[in-house]
């Protein structure tokens, strides 16, 4: 009895210890793909699906992905929340992959939102009850209002009004402005679109969501970022 108690402790222990290395291996394998894509570091979850599993038939069911500095193009400071469902890795990743289906939550705050604007503005608010993002322009003496909204799977943004001191504001910086935060909010991740741009008291919340988008293979001689 105690022999075979003995013998069952150390095969748990052995697919513990497996189960271990295999999750810290698919995880920094996973991360460091993903990573590329979405432009700073994150942290990764999985689904209930033992890791020993996917080194073998390299399929992982559900991977969760959480970032807080994330960069869409020239977007900085996102916040995204994402999930990818049926990931599915070619030859360990060598070959490149699959994923079925992919959906996130994106909040990007007004202090992000100036950020990226850089000079071209020196604050901004954001009024959830007119959905409208509105900005401080030359040094304050000068407001931009903009409304994002989604139109045919991508995020538009209309200039509401523009003035200074009662006059309207250059066309080249008003086209500026726009044109920039428009750019932010154009470039996804894993062929993802936005399907709803919500405007918050802090800033910005977009949704996204994904269908089937391939990993790509690296290219000859170079090694993969999805080897698992």
């Amino acid at each position: 009895m105690i022999i075979a108690i003995v013998a069952a402790l150390v095969v748990v222990g052995g697919l513990a210890g497996g189960e271990a290395y295999a999750r810290n291996k698919v995880s920094n394998c996973i991360a460091a793909g993903f990573e590329k894509q979405m432009g700073s570091k994150i942290d990764v979850a999985f689904g209930a699906k033992p890791m020993l599993l996917t080194m073998f038939d390299g399929k992982v069911g559900k991977v969760t992905v959480d970032s807080d500095d994330t960069k869409f193009g020239p977007a900085q400071d996102m916040v995204v929340h994402a999930t990818f469902n049926d990931i599915e890795l070619k030859d360990g990743g060598r070959q490149g992959g699959t994923i079925g289906s992919s959906s996130a939550d994106v909040t990007w705050s007004n202090n992000g939102i100036v950020k990226t604007l850089g000079g071209l503005v020196s604050g901004a608010t954001s009024d959830p009850n007119a959905d409208t993002l509105n900005f401080a322009v030359l040094g304050g003496i000068a407001e931009l209002q903009v409304k994002p909204k989604v139109v045919n799977g991508k995020v538009d943004v209309e200039t509401m009004s523009a003035s200074l001191l009662g006059f309207g504001l250059p066309t080249d910086l008003v086209d500026g402005i726009v044109d920039l935060l428009s750019e932010s909010l154009q470039t996804y991740p894993m062929g993802m679109q936005p399907t709803s741009v919500e405007v918050t008291k802090d800033g910005l919340h977009i949704t996204l969501k994904g269908g089937r988008a391939d990993l790509d293979a690296p290219a000859e001689g170079q090694q993969t970022d999805f080897t698992c």
